[in-house]
């Protein structure tokens, strides 16, 4: 099991700005991808972006432009900088990483981080 730590995340009104951060401090895997899913209330979680070790980023169409991904490897750790936020961004956002764990290649979750955007 990969172990991720989250942080960041809150209130803001609509236009600001937050960041999001996800470690995974414990080096017992190989990453091919981390990244950032959202849930809003009776909706599916669906792919917020996601970057791999290599530095290539996949978004969601309706975040391009607004949110930035990045990444440090050594610290196994990705970043979520979300700027001009709006009212259908509010959802709880949970990081993953996509990683082969003892030779096993499979999705770990962190426990989700609510953000939420006021009109």
């Amino acid at each position: 099991q990969v172990h991720l730590v989250e942080s960041g995340g809150g209130l803001v009104q609509a236009g600001g700005s937050l960041r999001l951060s996800c470690a995974a401090p414990r080096m017992t895997f190989s990453i091919i991808t981390m990244g950032w899913y959202r849930q809003a209330p009776g909706k599916q979680r669906e792919l917020v972006a996601h970057i791999t070790r290599g530095g290539s980023t996949l978004y969601a169409d309706s975040v391009k432009g607004r949110f930035t991904i990045s990444g440090d490897n050594a610290k196994n750790t990705v970043y979520l900088q979300m700027n001009s936020l709006k009212p259908e961004d509010t959802a709880v956002y949970y990081c993953n990483a996509h990683a082969v764990v003892f030779g096993i290649t499979g999705d770990h979750w962190g426990q989700g981080t609510q953000v939420t955007v006021s009109s």
